[in-house]
């Protein structure tokens, strides 16, 4: 079965194209590489024995998704990774979050809604909660009006997508994932940012390294434990497991509905500090930081309940906040050694 991967060159998709080939699939990647590189491929290639099919290819360009289905007309499912993804840029540059969130999204669906069967699973986010009233939060939790684009842009898609499977053949499953770190154990592949990481744990690895001078932490006057902000931090490899798993769901008709939601975390929150002692005990090293104001769109605490994606879709973390820090500290030494 031919599955099309959006952004399969970026951190959770790279993971998720290879636990797809393991599991037999064949694989198709679009990324327009503005926040990736092509090298990940061999990374793929060096885990798997496979090399996927790659398009580069801009999802912004209308004719070009039509395009590429005409090619690709024997695509069978379909995850959707590609979107910009930084909190803090999409309160700065909120149309090129709308662009490139939405637009994207609507020109795959548009496609997909021709097929006389399609299954999406969308890469959504806990953003979608924002401010939840209670931990930790289940998928019945309230959608809370969005406190950055970024997260307007995730709960305007999951309506989307809701809205077209009413009308259509598509069904459907949203993953909502809280914090994606670690890289695969073979360290073949990992997260890469391009220029200044906007993730906690890439920073603190090039911090680690020596790329960067210390940690900046924003705000330590929460109202958390230890005053910084707390959130569910989940090894990539989990996530990229839960999405082949949602995706046999579907080819296998298995969902109770066309739409379905998940939670994909941990059920355990870890505060900015937590995370910052768990890098230095794997690392036997301490890690300069200074704590300054907070971050405009910044919740204070986000930890998932996971009982429906153990319990209904059948599956579950195996990786420790520790083993996340550990392979992510693993990774940044290989990319740094290799430069």
């Amino acid at each position: 079965m031919k599955i099309l991967v959006t952004g399969g060159l970026g951190f959770i998709g790279s993971h998720t194209v290879v636990e797809l080939q393991n599991e037999g699939f064949e694989v198709v990647i679009i990324d327009n590489l503005s926040n990736s590189s092509e090298a990940v491929l061999k990374g793929i290639v060096a885990i798997t024995g496979k090399m996927p099919i790659f398009e580069k290819l801009d999802l912004r360009e209308k004719t070009a998704v039509q395009d590429f289905f005409k090619r690709h007309a024997d695509v069978t499912g379909v995850i959707h990774f590609a979107a910009s993804k930084a909190v803090g840029e999409s309160v700065e540059k909120p149309l090129l979050y709308y662009e490139n969130n939405i637009n994207t999204l609507i020109y795959l669906l548009q496609e997909l809604q021709q097929k006389p069967e399609a299954h999406f699973i969308f890469s959504s986010s806990c953003t979608v909660y924002g401010q939840a009233d209670t931990m930790p939060i289940n998928e019945s939790a309230p959608i809370q009006p969005a406190m950055s684009p970024y997260g307007n842009t995730k709960q305007i898609g999951e309506e989307i997508i809701t809205d077209v499977a009413k009308v259509s053949a598509i069904n459907a499953i949203l993953l909502r994932y809280f914090n994606p770190i670690g890289s695969h154990p073979s360290t073949e592949i990992g997260e890469l940012p391009i220029g200044v990481p906007q993730n906690l744990v890439p920073f603190i690895t090039q911090t680690g390294i020596g790329l960067r001078k210390e940690l900046s932490v924003y705000g330590a006057d929460y109202p958390t434990p230890d005053g910084t902000c707390v959130r569910d931090y989940i090894h990539v490899v989990d996530i990229a497991k839960a999405h082949v798993i949602a995706l046999q769901r579907l080819l296998n008709k298995k969902n109770l509905a066309k739409i379905e939601t998940f939670n994909l975390g941990t059920g355990t929150g870890s505060s900015v500090l937590e995370v910052i002692k768990a890098f230095e005990k794997v690392s036997g090293q301490k890690l300069p930081y200074k704590i300054v104001a907070r971050r405009e769109g910044d919740v204070v605490s986000a930890y998932a309940n996971t009982d429906k994606a153990n319990n209904v879709l059948g599956w579950k973390t195996k990786s420790t906040l520790e083993e996340g820090m550990a392979s992510a500290w693993k990774w940044e030494q290989k990319v740094r050694n290799n430069n």
